[in-house]
């Protein structure tokens, strides 16, 4: 474009992109949401002249209106309990006074920080997620068997129901996978808030199409990019 710019110049108009960035992650927030998803996407940047994974969190809100809006990104190493009180204790100190239902994939302490936040708020934890880790202990001729009879206990009408399909999977495949029944046992209670609402509602409460459609998009924009120079580049990026 036979145009000359400085490396100077450059940092100038892309620190005000930082700039804009800045002012959207501390915006103030409603004081209600309906349902909060909140995921992570994983990325290779630079830390003290290493490249290491580190994970972008971002947070989707559906406001009372029905429109979702992306409430923040947070950059972390590690997923801790420490690191969720302060993803949400931002949240509140921003305006936000209660969450009603929250979909995670079960991250480490991350339920029982947001009832420590957030003592009202339903946590439901994502079923494919359960999926996938009962899979992991499930050999691979049967795989297909075991999720569809998996399949019956979060399409159940109800609760009840949903219990006796776990029994019945237990005592098909208890005995040849007894860890694979057991992580639903575990997290029974948090897997099963959904059957608290309407049929219409619950899909959107335990999947992750609707945050993983925006990972995808992201991804898009981001795939061309092998690693990055720091956290504030990955954020600017995905900011963008």
């Amino acid at each position: 474009y036979e145009i000359e710019l400085s490396t100077s110049a450059i940092s100038i108009i892309t620190n005000k992109v930082n700039q804009a960035a800045q002012e959207w992650q501390n915006r103030p927030l409603d004081p209600v949401y309906l349902i909060v998803w909140i995921d992570g996407i994983v990325f290779k940047v630079r830390d003290n002249g290493k490249i290491i994974n580190k994970t972008v969190y971002l947070c989707v809100g559906l406001k009372q209106n029905g429109l979702k809006e992306v409430l923040g990104m947070w950059v972390g190493k590690s997923e801790s309990s420490a690191f969720w009180m302060g993803v949400l204790t931002d949240l509140k100190a921003r305006g936000v006074q209660n969450i009603l239902i929250t979909c995670t994939d079960n991250l480490n302490g991350f339920t029982d920080t947001i009832r420590t936040v957030f003592p009202q708020s339903s946590t439901q934890i994502w079923v494919v997620h359960q999926i996938r880790n009962s899979c992991k202990y499930v050999v691979y001729k049967d795989k297909k068997e075991f999720t569809a009879d998996m399949k019956n206990i979060y399409n159940a009408p109800n609760k009840e129901v949903a219990a006796t399909e776990l029994d019945n999977l237990e005592k098909k495949w208890g005995g040849k996978y007894p860890y694979a029944i057991l992580s639903w046992r575990n997290n029974w209670d948090d897997l099963t808030v959904f059957f608290q609402f309407p049929l219409e509602i619950r899909k959107i409460i335990y999947t992750t199409n609707l945050i993983e459609n925006l990972n995808g998009k992201i991804r898009k924009y981001t795939k061309s990019k092998l690693s990055f120079p720091s956290d504030d580049a990955v954020k600017k990026t995905v900011y963008l």
